[in-house]
C-alpha cells in the first residue's frame, strides 16, 4: 500500500523556481491536498484592478478585499481560483495582476486576512485527508511555522527569466528577456524587503537550488525527506 503524507510541507521561494509545478506533483506523489497562496493574492489583486482603486491605497485595497468573494481549490489535479464566483485562473496570471500584486501582497490588513484564510484551508484538508502541500512566499515563516518540513526552493535570476519567458510564449504573451529579468528583480526586491512577512527562507528550511536540477528530481528528494522526517503513513491509516 503506498505511503501518503501525514502534515504540511511548507514550500517557499520565489517566482520561476519551479515551485507550482514541483507543489503540485508532490503534493498528488504524496497523495495529499495543495494549496497555492499565491493565487489568493493575486485573486485579490484582481479585485482590487476591477474595483478602480489605487494599488497604493491601503485602505481601498483592504477594503476591496474584504468585499471579495475568494475560493480556492486544494485538489493538485486541478486547483480553482474564484473570485465573486468567476473562474479567474488565468486572468491573475496576467501582466496587469503580476505587476500590482507586489503592493497589494505588502499590505498588513490583506495579509492578515488572507493569512487567517489559508489555516482555514489547511485545517480542513488535514482534517479531510491527513496532509497537504502549501506553496508561497512566507509559508514556513509565518502560515504554518510548525510545519515539519519546510523547502525554500531557488535558481539564478538569469534561470528563472528564462523559464518566465518561456511560459510567456506558451500563453502567448510577447515578452523579451531583459524586460522579464528586470521583473523578476523588481518582484524579488518588493517581497523580501516588504516590512510585513518578508520573503526569507525559515530558519529550519531545507534549501534546494534548481537551476540545473530537473522537476523530477526534486519532487523525488523532497520525497524522500518526507519519508525522513517521518511523516509519511501507509493510505488508510487513520490520522
Amino acid at each position: 500500500m503506498a505511503a501518503q503524507l501525514r502534515g504540511v510541507v511548507a514550500m517557499d521561494g520565489p517566482s520561476g523556481t519551479g515551485k507550482t509545478t514541483v507543489a503540485r506533483r508532490l503534493a498528488d506523489r504524496l497523495g495529499a491536498g495543495y494549496l497555492d497562496t499565491g493565487a489568493m493574492y493575486r485573486a485579490i489583486t484582481l479585485a482590487a484592478l476591477r474595483s478602480g482603486v489605487d494599488v497604493a491605497d491601503a485602505d481601498a485595497v483592504t477594503a476591496a478585499a474584504k468585499a471579495a468573494e475568494l475560493e480556492v481549490g486544494t485538489d493538485p489535479h486541478h486547483p480553482v481560483a474564484l473570485l465573486d464566483g468567476d473562474d479567474v485562473a488565468a486572468e491573475i496570471r496576467g501582466d496587469a495582476v503580476t505587476s500590482a500584486v507586489s503592493a497589494v501582497a505588502a499590505v498588513p490588513a490583506v495579509r492578515d486576512l488572507l493569512v487567517g484564510m489559508q489555516r482555514r484551508v489547511i485545517e480542513g484538508v488535514l482534517a479531510d485527508v491527513g496532509g497537504i502541500v502549501v506553496e508561497g512566499r512566507d509559508i514556513g515563516t509565518v502560515v504554518t511555522p510548525d510545519a515539519p518540513l519546510k523547502i525554500f526552493l531557488t535558481a539564478s535570476a538569469d534561470v528563472r527569466a528564462a523559464r518566465r519567458l518561456a511560459q510567456d510564449s506558451a500563453a502567448g504573451r510577447e515578452s523579451n528577456h531583459v524586460d522579464v529579468l528586470r521583473s523578476v528583480d523588481r518582484r524579488d526586491r518588493l517581497d523580501s524587503t516588504r516590512a510585513t512577512n518578508p520573503m526569507r527562507p525559515a530558519d529550519d528550511a531545507v534549501e534546494f537550488d534548481t537551476s540545473d536540477l530537473g522537476i523530477d528530481g526534486v519532487v523525488t528528494s523532497l520525497c524522500e525527506l518526507a519519508e525522513q522526517r517521518g511523516i509519511m503513513a501507509e493510505r488508510g491509516t487513520p490520522t
